[in-house]
Protein backbone atom coordinates (compact mmCIF):
# COMPACT_ATOMS: atom_id res chain seq x y z
CA UNK A 1 0.00 0.00 0.00
CA UNK A 2 1.22 3.64 -0.48
CA UNK A 3 -0.56 5.90 2.00
CA UNK A 4 -1.81 9.10 0.43
CA UNK A 5 -4.17 10.61 2.78
CA UNK A 6 -4.05 12.09 6.34
CA UNK A 7 -6.54 9.69 6.86
CA UNK A 8 -4.97 6.50 5.85
CA UNK A 9 -1.62 7.38 7.97
CA UNK A 10 -4.02 8.30 11.29
CA UNK A 11 -5.58 4.68 11.26
CA UNK A 12 -2.49 3.16 10.17
CA UNK A 13 -0.83 4.41 12.85
CA UNK A 14 -3.50 3.48 15.57
CA UNK A 15 -3.86 0.77 14.02
CA UNK A 16 0.26 -0.41 14.64
CA UNK A 17 0.01 1.01 18.11
CA UNK A 18 -3.09 -1.41 19.06
CA UNK A 19 -1.08 -4.06 17.45
CA UNK A 20 2.32 -3.66 19.01
CA UNK A 21 -0.09 -3.37 22.13
CA UNK A 22 -1.55 -6.24 21.94
CA UNK A 23 1.94 -7.86 21.06
CA UNK A 24 3.75 -6.67 23.99
CA UNK A 25 0.61 -7.80 26.19
CA UNK A 26 0.88 -11.52 25.20
CA UNK A 27 4.69 -11.89 25.21
CA UNK A 28 4.10 -10.69 28.64
CA UNK A 29 1.74 -13.19 29.44
CA UNK A 30 3.74 -16.54 27.93
CA UNK A 31 5.13 -18.54 30.22
CA UNK A 32 5.67 -22.23 30.88
CA UNK A 33 2.83 -24.16 30.69
CA UNK A 34 0.66 -22.07 28.98
CA UNK A 35 -0.74 -23.14 26.04
CA UNK A 36 -1.49 -22.12 22.50
CA UNK A 37 -4.99 -21.86 22.69
CA UNK A 38 -4.98 -19.83 26.23
CA UNK A 39 -2.57 -17.13 24.06
CA UNK A 40 -5.32 -17.48 21.24
CA UNK A 41 -8.52 -17.12 23.77
CA UNK A 42 -6.25 -13.61 24.68
CA UNK A 43 -5.43 -12.55 21.68
CA UNK A 44 -9.50 -12.87 20.32
CA UNK A 45 -9.82 -10.60 23.20
CA UNK A 46 -7.78 -7.85 23.10
CA UNK A 47 -8.72 -7.21 19.09
CA UNK A 48 -12.80 -7.51 20.25
CA UNK A 49 -12.31 -5.19 22.83
CA UNK A 50 -11.02 -2.62 20.59
CA UNK A 51 -13.36 -2.89 18.15
CA UNK A 52 -10.87 -4.15 15.34
CA UNK A 53 -10.69 -7.68 13.40
CA UNK A 54 -8.33 -10.65 13.03
CA UNK A 55 -6.26 -9.94 9.96
CA UNK A 56 -5.15 -13.55 9.89
CA UNK A 57 -8.32 -15.82 10.60
CA UNK A 58 -9.76 -17.34 7.70
CA UNK A 59 -7.15 -15.79 5.63
CA UNK A 60 -7.15 -18.18 1.60
CA UNK A 61 -3.82 -18.29 0.17
CA UNK A 62 -3.94 -20.11 -3.36
CA UNK A 63 -2.49 -23.03 -1.56
CA UNK A 64 -4.65 -22.85 1.27
CA UNK A 65 -8.47 -22.56 0.09
CA UNK A 66 -9.88 -23.20 3.59
CA UNK A 67 -8.77 -20.13 5.23
CA UNK A 68 -6.13 -19.84 8.21
CA UNK A 69 -8.01 -21.14 11.14
CA UNK A 70 -6.66 -19.03 13.67
CA UNK A 71 -6.18 -15.41 14.56
CA UNK A 72 -2.52 -15.61 15.93
CA UNK A 73 0.54 -17.39 14.92
CA UNK A 74 2.45 -19.13 17.39
CA UNK A 75 5.35 -20.89 16.05
CA UNK A 76 7.94 -22.56 19.03
CA UNK A 77 11.00 -24.15 18.50
CA UNK A 78 12.06 -25.74 14.91
CA UNK A 79 8.69 -24.08 13.65
CA UNK A 80 9.51 -21.05 12.06
CA UNK A 81 6.62 -19.35 11.35
CA UNK A 82 2.38 -19.63 10.57
CA UNK A 83 1.55 -22.27 12.97
CA UNK A 84 -1.94 -21.81 14.40
CA UNK A 85 -2.15 -21.10 18.08
CA UNK A 86 -5.61 -22.72 18.49
CA UNK A 87 -4.84 -25.86 16.81
CA UNK A 88 -1.38 -27.01 16.99
CA UNK A 89 -1.76 -28.12 20.30
CA UNK A 90 1.12 -26.52 22.05
CA UNK A 91 2.11 -26.47 25.74
CA UNK A 92 4.92 -23.70 26.17
CA UNK A 93 7.92 -25.20 27.96
CA UNK A 94 10.78 -23.71 29.86
CA UNK A 95 13.27 -22.44 27.82
CA UNK A 96 11.10 -22.27 23.97
CA UNK A 97 12.46 -19.89 21.39
CA UNK A 98 8.40 -18.74 20.90
CA UNK A 99 6.90 -16.59 17.98
CA UNK A 100 4.05 -14.25 18.52
CA UNK A 101 2.95 -13.08 14.73
CA UNK A 102 -0.16 -11.25 14.50
CA UNK A 103 -2.00 -8.93 12.60
CA UNK A 104 -5.43 -6.60 12.84
CA UNK A 105 -7.80 -5.33 10.53
CA UNK A 106 -8.03 -1.15 12.27
CA UNK A 107 -10.72 0.85 10.17
CA UNK A 108 -10.19 -1.08 6.65
CA UNK A 109 -6.48 -1.29 7.22
CA UNK A 110 -3.90 -4.04 7.90
CA UNK A 111 -0.79 -3.80 10.24
CA UNK A 112 1.38 -7.12 10.68
CA UNK A 113 3.96 -7.58 13.66
CA UNK A 114 5.84 -10.33 15.10
CA UNK A 115 8.25 -11.06 18.39
CA UNK A 116 9.83 -13.33 19.42
CA UNK A 117 10.88 -14.56 23.46
CA UNK A 118 12.18 -17.27 25.48
CA UNK A 119 9.88 -18.68 27.60
CA UNK A 120 11.31 -18.80 31.21
CA UNK A 121 14.66 -19.17 31.74
CA UNK A 122 17.01 -19.44 28.74
CA UNK A 123 18.51 -22.89 27.79
CA UNK A 124 21.74 -22.29 26.30
CA UNK A 125 23.53 -18.87 25.16
CA UNK A 126 22.83 -19.85 21.09
CA UNK A 127 19.13 -19.11 21.66
CA UNK A 128 19.94 -15.80 23.64
CA UNK A 129 22.29 -15.49 20.27
CA UNK A 130 19.35 -16.13 18.07
CA UNK A 131 16.91 -14.04 19.25
CA UNK A 132 19.46 -11.11 19.87
CA UNK A 133 20.34 -11.21 15.89
CA UNK A 134 17.20 -11.76 14.58
CA UNK A 135 15.94 -8.11 16.26
CA UNK A 136 19.44 -6.77 15.17
CA UNK A 137 18.86 -8.43 11.46
CA UNK A 138 15.21 -6.12 11.81
CA UNK A 139 16.43 -2.93 12.91
CA UNK A 140 19.22 -3.26 9.99
CA UNK A 141 16.56 -3.94 7.69
CA UNK A 142 14.37 -0.68 9.09
CA UNK A 143 17.29 1.26 8.60
CA UNK A 144 17.46 0.69 4.83
CA UNK A 145 13.74 1.84 4.62
CA UNK A 146 14.71 5.06 3.03
CA UNK A 147 13.05 7.11 -0.14
CA UNK A 148 15.27 5.65 -2.69
CA UNK A 149 16.01 2.84 -1.95
CA UNK A 150 15.18 -0.55 -2.94
CA UNK A 151 13.48 -4.13 -1.99
CA UNK A 152 17.69 -5.42 -2.46
CA UNK A 153 19.08 -2.76 -0.19
CA UNK A 154 16.64 -4.24 2.91
CA UNK A 155 17.41 -7.81 2.00
CA UNK A 156 20.92 -6.99 1.70
CA UNK A 157 21.42 -5.61 5.42
CA UNK A 158 19.42 -8.37 7.01
CA UNK A 159 21.67 -10.87 5.39
CA UNK A 160 24.98 -9.06 6.75
CA UNK A 161 23.63 -9.89 10.18
CA UNK A 162 22.45 -13.33 9.11
CA UNK A 163 25.86 -14.16 7.87
CA UNK A 164 27.93 -12.05 10.79
CA UNK A 165 26.40 -14.67 13.38
CA UNK A 166 25.97 -17.48 10.85
CA UNK A 167 22.37 -17.96 10.68
CA UNK A 168 20.78 -19.42 8.35
CA UNK A 169 16.91 -18.17 6.92
CA UNK A 170 15.32 -19.47 4.21
CA UNK A 171 14.53 -18.06 0.81
CA UNK A 172 11.08 -19.32 -0.12
CA UNK A 173 9.67 -16.52 2.84
CA UNK A 174 9.82 -13.08 2.70
CA UNK A 175 8.09 -9.44 4.13
CA UNK A 176 5.79 -7.71 1.78
CA UNK A 177 3.55 -4.83 1.66
CA UNK A 178 0.68 -4.33 3.77
CA UNK A 179 -2.02 -2.01 4.37
CA UNK A 180 -5.10 -2.88 1.93
CA UNK A 181 -4.74 -6.22 2.39
CA UNK A 182 -2.51 -8.76 4.68
CA UNK A 183 0.04 -9.31 1.93
CA UNK A 184 0.90 -7.12 -1.02
CA UNK A 185 3.73 -6.29 -3.44
CA UNK A 186 6.52 -5.62 -3.06
CA UNK A 187 7.86 -8.59 -1.58
CA UNK A 188 10.64 -8.06 0.99
CA UNK A 189 13.19 -10.65 0.76
CA UNK A 190 16.12 -11.47 3.93
CA UNK A 191 18.26 -11.60 0.94
CA UNK A 192 19.65 -9.35 -1.64
CA UNK A 193 21.83 -7.38 -3.53
CA UNK A 194 21.92 -3.20 -2.73
CA UNK A 195 19.98 -1.34 -5.49
CA UNK A 196 18.28 -4.55 -6.90
CA UNK A 197 14.40 -5.04 -6.45
CA UNK A 198 11.86 -2.81 -6.38
CA UNK A 199 12.28 1.13 -5.52
CA UNK A 200 11.12 2.59 -2.18
CA UNK A 201 8.64 5.32 -2.18
CA UNK A 202 7.16 8.10 -0.07
CA UNK A 203 3.92 6.67 2.05
CA UNK A 204 4.62 2.96 0.92
CA UNK A 205 3.53 0.56 3.99
CA UNK A 206 5.75 -2.74 4.33
CA UNK A 207 5.96 -5.66 6.98
CA UNK A 208 10.11 -6.28 7.32
CA UNK A 209 10.40 -9.36 8.96
CA UNK A 210 13.80 -11.30 9.45
CA UNK A 211 13.33 -15.33 10.02
CA UNK A 212 16.64 -16.79 10.88
CA UNK A 213 17.29 -20.46 12.31
CA UNK A 214 20.51 -21.90 14.23
CA UNK A 215 21.13 -24.07 11.11
CA UNK A 216 20.81 -24.51 6.96
CA UNK A 217 17.95 -22.30 6.81
CA UNK A 218 16.35 -25.15 4.59
CA UNK A 219 12.02 -25.59 5.91
CA UNK A 220 9.45 -28.09 5.18
CA UNK A 221 5.87 -27.58 5.39
CA UNK A 222 4.33 -30.05 8.26
CA UNK A 223 1.27 -31.74 8.18
CA UNK A 224 -1.09 -29.60 9.46
CA UNK A 225 -0.45 -27.88 5.97
CA UNK A 226 0.35 -24.40 7.88
CA UNK A 227 2.96 -24.42 9.94
CA UNK A 228 6.84 -23.85 8.12
CA UNK A 229 9.51 -26.35 10.41
CA UNK A 230 13.02 -26.59 9.55
CA UNK A 231 14.74 -29.54 8.23
CA UNK A 232 17.66 -30.20 10.49
CA UNK A 233 15.25 -29.26 13.42
CA UNK A 234 17.16 -26.28 14.22
CA UNK A 235 15.48 -23.96 16.49
CA UNK A 236 14.16 -20.46 15.14
CA UNK A 237 13.14 -16.87 15.50
CA UNK A 238 11.23 -14.41 13.61
CA UNK A 239 10.88 -10.88 14.25
CA UNK A 240 8.46 -8.15 11.86
CA UNK A 241 7.40 -4.88 12.52
CA UNK A 242 5.33 -2.81 9.91
CA UNK A 243 6.78 0.39 9.01
CA UNK A 244 5.96 3.60 6.68
CA UNK A 245 8.72 5.05 4.26
CA UNK A 246 8.48 8.88 4.96
CA UNK A 247 10.51 11.67 3.41
CA UNK A 248 12.01 11.63 7.39
CA UNK A 249 13.29 8.37 7.24
CA UNK A 250 10.98 5.09 8.24
CA UNK A 251 8.41 5.16 10.67
CA UNK A 252 7.67 1.53 12.66
CA UNK A 253 4.16 1.95 12.97
CA UNK A 254 4.27 -1.45 15.53
CA UNK A 255 5.85 -0.10 17.81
Amino acid sequence: MIAKTKEELEILREGGRRLARHVRELSKMLKPGMTGVELEKAAREMVAKDGDELAFYNYKTKRDTHGYPSGLCLSVNDVIVHSPAGQNGVVIAEGDVVCLDFGIKHRGLFTDHAATVIAGKPQNEADEMLVKGTYEALAAGIAEAIIGNTTGDIGYAVEQVADKYHFGYPRNLSGHGVGKAVHEEPHVPNFGEPGRGEKLVEGLVIAIEPMMTLGSGELFIDKDGHSYRTKDGSRSAHAECTVLVTKKGPEILTK
